[in-house]
């Protein structure tokens, strides 16, 4: 088949759905197919731009490239989705949560009681609804997701769980004495809340923050705002083999962001056998970090992440045996079968 992946690119940004894009092309082919990405620049920076956005992923004509047919089109996340082909699917990383689960909280620009603002938001939907009844078939990256697509817009979807690209890398466990935090540096990643917790620790247990992003700047001050310059590393971009050393080498992994649709973090915690702290609200996080079996659940507030990371920083035994779990837990989570569905029908 001549398969054609379409992924969303914000200028400037990467992160793990840019990484799904370019491993499920890597499958696709090896699979034996042909297969390209095709990816569109995404800017809700205004709701013109927005829109426009959309406008540009529905006027994209894909049925035939280079005097061939397109066989099959994958869509990811919105708005590619909103492409035209008749034989379209989507593996669904997520919607424009701005429209949905973020509508009205400071994770979006996007207010509801703005009238401009509605009617986006309206728009949105609408074209969520029609789009996404015209594919083929419509799986999505996990339950998580798949809950909030039967929600709001009443449609059902088969979860795939994709695996994290570094998991096959990681070697035997070592046990370190600090905590990693593995993300963007955006708001709804909630690194602000681990450093207030480094704040309120009893043991002085350190951590490194490993990403890049937007909220950078405010990190740091509130590092130098609590005083804590000298347990808190800003580790930057790092490469995959230094990303694999720290895995390996610390004792837990901090990963509590907001409603997050999935988290290779977490499996590639778990594949470094470490376990993850994590907050009950958390979303996809969730399906794989239970209390006290394969990490530690809190509530999203400083006191009690400071008291999950101090009971693991005092308890090693307790660490290994979380992280093993979380190991085995997730081993399964592989490519196969993926490609064969996608592909289907």
């Amino acid at each position: 088949m001549r398969v054609a992946i379409l992924g969303v690119q914000v200028p400037f940004a990467r992160g793990g759905a840019e990484r799904l894009v370019e491993e499920l092309r890597h499958e696709v082919e090896t699979a034996g197919h042909e297969a390209d990405v095709i990816t569109l620049p995404f800017n809700d920076v205004t709701r013109t731009a927005l829109l426009a956005s959309c406008a540009a992923w529905r006027a994209l004509e894909l049925r035939e490239l280079h005097d061939a047919p397109v066989d099959r089109v994958i869509a990811t996340k919105f708005p590619s989705y909103l492409v035209s082909h008749p034989a379209k699917v989507v593996w669904l990383i997520h919607q424009y949560r701005g429209a949905y689960d973020f509508a009205g909280t400071s994770y979006t620009n996007l207010q509801p009681d703005r009238v401009t603002d509605r009617a986006a938001q309206d728009a949105i939907v609408a074209m969520d609804r029609r789009a996404l009844a015209e594919c083929r078939a419509v799986f999505t990256i996990s339950p998580t997701v798949s809950a909030r697509l039967r929600r709001f817009n009443g449609i059902e979807s088969r979860p795939l769980h994709p695996p994290a690209r570094l998991v096959d890398r990681m070697g035997e466990p070592r046990q370190g004495d600090f905590v990693l935090a593995v993300s963007r540096l955006e708001r709804n990643k909630r690194l602000d809340l681990l450093i207030e917790a480094m704040a309120r620790t009893r043991t002085g247990v350190s951590c490194v923050i490993a990403g890049v992003g937007s909220q950078s700047e405010h990190l740091r001050f509130l590092v130098a705002e609590h005083g804590v310059e000298s347990r808190v590393r800003f580790a930057g971009a790092v490469s995959d083999d230094e990303l694999v050393r720290l895995y390996g080498e610390c004792r837990a992994v901090f990963f509590a962001p907001f409603e997050e649709d999935y988290g290779y973090v977490t499996l590639e915690a778990f594949g470094a056998a470490k376990p993850v702290v994590t907050a009950r609200d958390s979303g996809g996080v969730l399906e794989f970090v239970e209390d006290g079996i394969t990490g530690l659940v809190t509530a999203p507030q400083p006191a009690d992440v400071a008291a999950a990371l101090d009971r693991l920083a005092e308890d090693p035994d307790l660490a290994s045996r979380l992280g093993a779990a979380g190991r085995e837990r997730t081993r399964t989570i592989r490519w196969d079968g993926i490609v064969a569905a996608l592909l289907g029908g």
